[in-house]
């Protein structure tokens, strides 16, 4: 009787112990299918950046050098969508269907609306030239946050910096004056902020660091905290909290700063990326010359 009861807890436990352990479990499989590989959608562009995503999945991206902004659509359509656009470099759309640009030819902020209408939202920062606004998250109060790097452009008509150095801002919604909230990073890139408004997730692509801030309730930045030992030109989250860094190809990250994944892409730099399509689960990469898609098993939360 004795044996046999002790068999029949070793029977009853051996499925319980195999189960918790989960032996063999690959995280990389949560996010995406390691055995894709990225598709090439395009290769007719001179520097392909600023992806961003519509509530309806289509992604507006630029083309810096050729200063247009271009959309790709949720059927595969690519076409214009704007000409002369101001060297725009990030971007980002607000709640109403607007598109913010990093319009980088003069260092300003454009609102574009669906019917190509542009407002200049900001051209200085206390009558001092803005280095260059390079990246924009726009929170859910309507605030922008975005990161002003110095890059020696050709089309400019000066070769230094009118500040003291690189910043990331914020501009309340309805206001005309950024703030300065965080001054201390060497070189600051790509920007992204979680969707509760907390968080907001900093690169310092000169210091190949990647930093996360506390939100306070007026916009302003506290508790830095370095996530990640690697910089980023674009980032984005997906509904995991997880982080996806460019650079050399995707690179993706748990909350807590920990390797996922690896996304291949092959191009010589990776600068930014997005979720897409109807159901925002396919990955828009821009790299260099090109765009790629990959199918992911996560979803985005732009």
């Amino acid at each position: 009787m004795k044996n046999y009861f002790i068999a029949l807890v070793l029977l009853v436990s051996i499925p319980f112990i195999a189960f918790s352990q989960n032996e063999g479990h690959n995280p990389s499989e949560d996010v995406v299918d390691t055995t894709l590989k990225a598709t090439l959608i395009s290769h007719q562009f001179s520097f392909t950046e600023g992806a961003s995503v519509d509530k309806h999945g289509n992604v507006f991206f630029t083309d810096q050098p050729n200063d247009k902004i271009w959309e790709y659509d949720v059927d595969g359509k690519l076409s214009v969508f704007l000409d002369k656009a101001g060297r725009s470099n990030g971007t980002y759309f607000d709640q109403k269907g607007n598109l913010l640009a990093c319009a980088d030819e003069k260092d300003e902020l454009w609102l574009i609306s669906p019917d190509k209408k542009i407002t200049k939202l900001l051209t200085n920062y206390q009558g001092h030239r803005l280095n260059g606004p390079n990246d924009v998250w726009i929170d859910n109060k309507g605030g922008i946050y975005f990161t002003d790097p110095y890059y020696q452009r050709p089309y400019w008509d000066r070769t230094v910096s009118d500040m003291k150095g690189q910043y990331v801002f914020y501009l309340p919604k309805g206001k005309s004056e950024p703030v300065l909230v965080a001054d201390d990073l060497q070189q600051p890139n790509g920007i992204v902020g979680t969707p509760d408004g907390k968080y907001l997730y900093v690169a310092d692509i000169k210091a190949n660091k990647t930093y996360k801030y506390t939100i306070g309730k007026n916009g302003l930045l506290s508790d830095k905290q370095l996530v990640i030992k690697q910089g980023s030109d674009g980032m984005t989250l997906d509904e995991k909290g997880n982080i996806y860094l460019t650079g050399n190809g995707v690179t993706v990250y748990n909350p807590e700063g920990k390797k996922i994944v690896h996304i291949a892409i092959p191009e010589k730099w990776t600068a930014n990326l997005c979720f897409a399509g109807k159901n925002k689960d396919e990955l828009f990469i821009t790299a260099s010359e090109g765009i790629y898609t990959i199918k992911m098993k996560v979803h985005g939360v732009e």
